[in-house]
């Protein structure tokens, strides 16, 4: 049985990976919080699932400097670690912001795409892949994963706004828009995958379907037995707004990855777009 070390006590992503493997890993985790991390023994993992981080977008520059040590200089210093004491791969969950925000236009991301951080929250998950990824040898292999919005039960962000407006509000603007978005199930499977397969390289794991924020609102109301009335009558002013208030272009605008860099060899879309909102709600 492999073991697993989680590097944060208490996340979303690290508990809800716990009880996704628990009878198939042995897990420890380790805060990262002081700097005793340095004094745990890493030698005895298989692999190191690094979820430890500053989570969310700040404008506030005061917070820059802590974004950088905590995203970037935390992560290379774990995987240096990781790699001296023989740890066979580090796992490390950056983040589709590494591409910018997300646009009023189309906005589809590939290969090609070339990452342009519009904040310190993503160009210090940008730097902290670029830190690492020279550590990576036949005998340590580093996986980088760039998921997009990540949701489920007891998730926090934009989805738990959503799904209360959805119990609240009776109409809601319909936006034509696309987000590429990732149930906390779906991401656990993947990361499953990384680990039995021993894996190394940059990936981009995405539900199999688009999401429409409008359409998304509608289905979380039906879930609690209610109705929402989608209307364009917002729309005019909702394009004003978009480009100075930037909550309104995080939750209409268009951001998907392209689907064939999402694709694996195995599936682990293992929950469709409506399953997983009726398991998030209920």
């Amino acid at each position: 049985m492999k073991r697993i070390l989680i590097t944060a006590k208490n996340s979303y992503i690290g508990n809800a990976f716990t009880a996704w493997t628990s009878d198939k890993y042995t897990i420890d985790f380790i805060t990262c919080r002081t700097d005793k991390w340095g004094e745990k023994d890493f030698s005895k993992y298989d692999a190191i699932l690094h979820v430890a981080g500053i989570a969310h977008v700040s404008t506030n520059p005061n917070m820059e400097s802590l974004y950088y040590r905590v995203n970037r200089d935390l992560t290379i210093e774990l995987a240096t670690k990781a790699k001296n004491e023989g740890v066979k791969q580090f796992i490390f969950l950056s983040s589709i912001i590494v591409y910018g925000e997300s646009s009023s236009g189309e906005r589809v991301i590939n290969y090609n795409t070339v990452p342009t951080p519009s904040n310190f929250y993503g160009n210090s998950k940008l730097q902290a892949e670029v830190g690492i990824k020279p550590l990576e040898n036949d005998n340590f292999k580093v996986v980088i994963i760039r998921p997009p919005m990540i949701y489920g039960k007891g998730s926090k962000g934009n989805y738990p706004k959503l799904a209360r407006a959805a119990q609240k509000l009776p109409i809601f603007p319909y936006i034509d828009n696309q987000r590429s978005m990732l149930h906390i199930d779906n991401l656990c499977e993947f990361i499953k995958l990384m680990i039995d397969n021993e894996e190394s390289g940059l990936f981009f794991p995405q539900n199999n379907e688009y999401v429409n924020t409008s359409e998304m609102v509608r289905t979380i109301a039906e879930v609690h037995g209610k109705k929402v009335k989608l209307t364009t009558f917002f729309n005019p002013f909702l394009r004003v707004l978009s480009s100075k208030i930037g909550i309104i272009n995080k939750v209409f605008g268009n951001l998907v990855y392209e689907q064939s860099i999402s694709e694996y060899k195995q599936d682990y879309c293992i929950r469709s777009l409506k399953e997983s909102i009726m398991l998030t709600e209920k």
